[in-house]
């Protein structure tokens, strides 16, 4: 059993920029992020595998950058140029034989 424990959400100013981090217990292959905006369903924001290839939601593309440090079984999200349609709860996911998800951090995008 993994577990994966999201920080770094918070509030920022349209415009602005965020960070999030999620620490894994184990190794996991594939991680990524879900974000579930207020009212909406769960979306995909981004993938990233062990060996670095990525994938962006459109919505993304160009705006945020995933990343993971292997030896630390740590992945990152950074988020620039934040818009307020970016407010959503922000999901940690890994994939190792079974698939894990972590609690969930609130990112806050709002004057």
């Amino acid at each position: 059993q993994v577990q994966l424990v999201e920080s770094g959400g918070g509030l920022v100013q349209p415009g602005g920029s965020l960070s999030l981090s999620c620490a894994a217990s184990g190794s996991i292959n594939t991680m990524g992020w879900y974000r579930q905006p207020p009212g909406k369903q769960r979306e995909l924001v981004a993938t990233i595998t062990r060996g670095g290839t990525t994938t962006y939601a459109d919505s993304v593309k160009g705006q945020f950058t995933i990343s993971r440090d292997n030896a630390k079984n740590t992945m990152y999200l950074q988020m620039n140029s934040l818009k307020p349609e970016d407010t959503a709860v922000y999901y940690c996911w890994g994939r190792f034989l079974s698939e894990y998800w972590g609690q969930g951090t609130q990112v806050t995008v709002s004057s």
